[in-house]
């Protein structure tokens, strides 16, 4: 009974679908491009009134922008990638880049479901999400299991571990090549110099400062994190499988390090509170406008990020 139930609702959406393509006969348009819209959409069998109206819009832009430039009105001439792209470019000055994109997304939608033998839409792929950050008393435990490793270079290098991912965000690709030589006391606080692709100098949480420092000094101009070869890609395994002996605790994971690090970061410039206020969910929108602002001293940033830690 559901079943014919759930049946007879998408039967009656599609109807009323259909109603709304039938009664769309706008008075800026002419009756032939009018009959064009309808036809096309018809077509494409919206299962929804709302899903009818957001392609009826998008292919009356393409009807009308078809009538300025004196293109024919039919789907083989105008649904095409190159006349869609050229609307999007030229013919819709009065929208939104937000409403262009849906635009665009639906004369493509359209020009599918003329095909034969469409071409399989893409697969969603999983976005990758931030790893779960690290609570402070599991931090603790961690820095208590590197203080009783059975030698001194072994505590040195589990602390530097640790100090490095979840006071720095330093990742494990750049751990390889991070040398004692690479941290120093500057401007108040501690930064380390980060080589290779995203060369950068990085303030260092204040409380992972001082056992940082200790482990930089025993290290010397060695690697920070033991091995004579900085290019061997399991440099840190032997590392994190010691901080990992505890049932008591999680095991020990380079990316949660580093997301511990950046939820301490975004709570010391108050980043939640700014996204709230401004209504921002996306971070392309905040790489966009971080773009525009002047590049940080290291002061600057070791006042930020590093002084005002616990």
């Amino acid at each position: 009974m559901a079943g014919r139930s759930r049946t007879t609702r998408r039967s009656d959406r599609a109807a009323a679908a259909a109603a709304v393509i039938a009664a769309y006969a706008p008075r800026s348009m002419s009756g032939e491009a009018g009959a064009f819209v309808r036809a096309t959409v018809a077509q494409a069998l919206p299962p929804t009134p709302a899903r009818a109206k957001a392609l009826l819009f998008a292919c009356s832009q393409l009807a009308a922008f078809a009538q300025r430039t004196g293109l024919e009105l039919a789907p083989e001439v105008l649904l095409t990638p190159a006349v869609v792209e050229r609307l999007v470019l030229v013919g819709c000055e009065r929208l939104s880049p937000a409403s262009v994109r849906t635009v665009r997304t639906n004369l493509r939608a359209l020009a599918r479901s003329r095909e034969r033998f469409p071409e399989p839409a893409p697969v969603p792929l999983g976005r990758e999400r931030a790893k779960a950050p690290y609570r402070e008393a599991e931090i603790e435990g961690y820095l208590r299991l590197a203080a009783v490793q059975g030698t001194k270079a072994r505590r040195m290098r589990c602390q530097a571990l640790i100090c490095l991912g979840a006071g720095a965000g330093i990742i494990a690709a750049e751990l390889r090549h991070l040398r004692g030589a690479d941290v120093g006391a500057r401007d108040g606080g501690v930064m380390v110099l980060v080589s290779g692709r995203r060369a950068r100098s990085v303030p260092v949480l204040k409380r992972y400062s001082q056992p940082l420092l200790e482990a930089a000094s025993f290290a010397g101009s060695g690697v920070i994190c033991g091995g004579l070869k900085p290019g061997r890609r399991n440099i840190t395994d032997e590392l994190s499988r010691a901080l990992s002996s505890d049932a008591s605790l999680p095991r020990l994971e380079g990316g949660r390090l580093r997301s511990t690090w950046l939820l301490e970061c975004a709570q010391q410039v108050g980043l939640g509170a700014f996204m709230q206020a401004a209504g921002i969910r996306c971070s392309q929108r905040l790489g966009d406008l971080a773009a525009q602002l002047p590049v940080a001293t290291e002061a600057e940033l070791i006042a930020l990020l590093g002084g005002g830690s616990r």
